[in-house]
């Protein structure tokens, strides 16, 4: 500083100037020193740590704002779904963003809700075009005026309360699936919402009745429900259904009715648990479980771990799947137990069926119960033969 005073000193011989003023000039120039550099730094967006603390990988992001991580990679990891740690029973709050709930909207409205439609249709087409050519299914030699039991009334109500059930269960479904697109225009947007809100109760409370229904008749009927080489003769014949000959012979359940029984506990069961994990969010694992098991059994790379998002959204669309799967099953059995066959109806209507209807379907099964079978005209027991 001695520049500045020999510069201010008086040529005219009148003394130094006042300190106040090399002060003055002290505190300008420190400022000056200080705050040009730091503006100049600011504006070139580089905090002053990363002058001092050079990045040792080479460079940083601009503002260094995540050291030496880029904001894109942040947001990929968020975009990848990474769930994380909540205390509020909302585990959904756990992933801050979810990118396979865009995935999972698109496939649902888009290509399943479009096939589903289509097999829904093909069934129905295919179940008229068999009726137009084949047409009903008599009982060849007519009615005998003798019946045989054929299911007893605990057997009729666990078969009704899984029908029934399943029955309004897949119209509420269905609704829910397409009724914005059709029901709503026919019946207009107040009663829709009504219906659709009733119809969510049923489904949610009349799916354990189906679930009841479901263990009751595989508790009843398993055991007849096991293949056999009878099973092998009636495929080959396709159960007489193309022609009007006799059936070939079967057991209490032929081959079909046999297909017909295990899809349907399958299928339940799928729905069954499918449904559950729905009704109860966020509390089941049901598909991180079972690719597990199919990784070990089958040596695949299936994901096992999914957060509890990914977990409701591969239940809602294998819930619908095979829900479209399980209706076009029954739609057949209801076409063969109802209008496609002469005297099917009365097993599960009255429970006793034509005794030469069940001769001509089920006769390995009429030789086993011939003590069931009534006059109709007395009603009373018929007379057999003695052996």
């Amino acid at each position: 500083m001695y520049w500045v005073r020999d510069s201010l000193a008086d040529t005219s011989g009148h003394g130094a100037a006042p300190a106040w003023i090399y002060t003055l000039l002290f505190a300008v120039v420190l400022a000056f020193l200080t705050l040009v550099p730091v503006t100049a730094i600011a504006q070139q967006g580089v905090a002053p740590s990363s002058i001092e603390s050079p990045s040792p990988t080479g460079g940083a992001v601009p503002g260094d704002v995540l050291g030496t991580s880029s904001d894109s990679d942040y947001w990929r990891a968020v975009r990848g779904g990474v769930e994380g740690i909540v205390s509020i029973p909302d585990k959904n709050a756990a992933t801050l963003v979810q990118s396979e709930g865009e995935a999972w909207r698109s496939f649902r409205n888009g290509p399943m809700s479009l096939y589903l439609s289509w097999a829904l249709l093909g069934t129905i087409v295919l179940l008229g075009i068999f009726y137009a050519i084949r047409g009903r299914i008599k009982i060849a030699h007519g009615r005998a005026g003798q019946t045989i039991t054929r299911f007893q009334a605990v057997e009729r109500f666990g078969h009704w309360m899984l029908a029934s059930s399943f029955i309004v269960l897949a119209l509420t479904g269905l609704n829910i699936l397409y009724g914005r697109y059709t029901l709503k225009y026919v019946i207009g947007n107040e009663a829709f919402a009504f219906v659709t809100q009733v119809g969510k109760y049923l489904h949610n409370y009349l799916a354990f009745a189906f679930m009841a229904g479901l263990v009751m008749i595989f508790v009843m009927w398993v055991r007849h429900n096991f293949p056999d080489k009878t099973d092998i003769k009636w495929a080959l014949q396709g159960g007489g259904i193309f022609s009007s000959k006799l059936h070939p012979p079967a057991k209490k359940f032929n081959a079909g009715q046999k297909v017909i029984f295990w899809l349907t506990i399958l299928g339940g069961v799928s729905l069954s648990l499918s449904g559950w994990q729905l009704l109860f969010p966020y509390t089941t694992t049901f598909f991180a479980d079972t690719f597990d098991k199919v990784n070990l059994v089958f040596g695949t790379a299936l994901p096992t771990d999914l957060t509890y998002l990914q977990e409701q959204q591969l239940a809602t669309l294998w819930h619908s799947i095979m829900s479209v799967f399980m209706i076009c099953v029954i739609m057949a059995h209801i076409y063969i137990g109802s209008v496609g066959m002469e005297g099917a109806f009365d097993a599960m209507g009255s429970g006793e069926v034509d005794l030469n209807w069940a001769k001509e379907h089920h006769s390995l099964w009429v030789e086993e119960h011939l003590a069931d079978i009534h006059d109709r005209k007395g009603d009373k027991p018929a007379p057999q033969p003695a052996e």
